[in-house]
């Protein structure tokens, strides 16, 4: 989480504390470089390409999620979206905005939550 909006952080704090499924950060789920993003981007795992278009979380604005069931990863639809939703209650309990990116129309990004494009870091 280094590197990630303090925002985010309580937001995650929060998350986990009233989620009913387990959850956790990957890897590349928080900040990233260019060339992470880059590779993400070429897998068609992003949209953003790293360069000319930035992701938020080459700004510490975003991060990944993972479910956690059974003793592993889950990239189930049904887990992620309870994951997200404890997200986003804690986000409206701590007062802060975010998006998520399954409520995305062009591109669904369902383990993603980032800061609205109004709040600040």
């Amino acid at each position: 989480m280094e590197g990630i909006s303090p925002k985010l952080v309580r937001i995650a704090e929060r998350a986990i504390s009233i989620s009913k499924i387990d959850f956790g950060i990957p890897e590349s789920g928080g900040v990233r470089t260019v060339e992470q993003q880059q590779q993400l981007y070429m897998s068609g795992a992003s949209k953003a390409d790293g360069i000319k278009a930035l992701s938020k979380h080459q700004f510490g604005r975003a991060i990944d999620f993972y479910a956690y069931v059974d003793g592993k990863a889950s990239w189930k639809k049904d887990h992620l979206t309870e994951v997200a939703h404890a997200f986003m209650q804690a986000a409206s309990d701590l007062g802060i905005k975010v998006d998520w990116g399954g409520l995305w129309s062009n591109f669904k990004d369902l383990p993603h939550i980032q800061l609205g494009s109004r709040e600040e870091f």
